[in-house]
């Protein structure tokens, strides 16, 4: 039986205007784009479910789903209830009260990090999402918190969201979980060029950072990651 095709997917950066729904659903439409994961700005629940609202048709109606990230403090799964969006991302941090630490590099694959880190909160967070929307959890600092992310009911985790993750790393890690885990997977592709490593981890979707694709021309970025998915079947290395 032929492996599943590898599935892309589009980060966005925060940013609003009339377009962007338009700019996003021509995206979609390049590729075989499984979501988009909207990053929203800080703002008040009534402004980010109003920004939502303004995009969430395009999108969905282009045929992906769409999950929103950032928000600040602003309670997402609220927000993802009252516009009709798909589902939340959130970081393997959620709800500790140092946010800024999923900010941090990336550190070695056997760093512990406190037994209970980010644990009670994404589970309450899978609790509170209602009709099927998606939890997705990044910044997975390490196999430890990615193995807890999955544990806590995440639909899927993102890899490679942590800047100054080496290649070789990230295609490590994604071998790593690809062949130990069913929770799917998202490997961040920063540059094109390195679509072809991560399609060959298996990893079940690959995301465009939006230095990729949201500018100019960004529907021929799209289509270009979408041949190189093609031209490389997942789990072929």
């Amino acid at each position: 039986m032929a492996e599943p095709q590898t599935r892309l997917i589009l980060l966005t950066a925060p940013e609003a205007g009339p377009d962007l729904g338009q700019r996003l659903a021509r995206a979609v439409k390049a590729g075989d784009v499984a979501a988009v994961i909207l990053r929203l700005p800080p703002g008040d629940e009534r402004a980010l479910v109003n920004a939502v609202k303004a995009v969430a048709p395009a999108v969905q109606e282009a045929g992906a789903a769409l999950v929103l990230a950032g928000g600040g403090t602003t309670d997402l799964a609220t927000v993802a209830s009252r516009s009709g969006a798909d589902g939340v991302h959130v970081p393997a941090n959620y709800g500790a009260e140092d946010v800024a630490e999923a900010e941090a590099p990336s550190g070695a694959d056997d760093e512990e990090e406190d037994e209970d880190a980010g644990d009670s909160p994404l589970r309450s967070l899978r609790e509170r999402l209602r009709d099927g929307r998606i939890l997705g959890v990044g910044r997975l600092r390490t196999k430890h918190a990615a193995m807890e992310a999955g544990e806590s009911g995440a639909d899927y985790v993102l890899f490679g969201d942590e800047a100054k993750l080496p290649h070789d790393d990230l295609v490590a890690r994604l071998t790593w979980w690809v062949e130990i885990f069913e929770t799917p997977c998202i490997a961040l592709a920063r540059d094109l060029a390195a679509v072809p490593d991560l399609v060959a981890t298996g990893a079940e979707f690959i995301g465009l950072d939006p230095a990729l694709w949201a500018g100019e021309g960004g529907e021929a970025a799209v289509a270009e990651a979408q041949r190189m998915i093609q031209d490389r079947p997942a789990g072929e290395g």
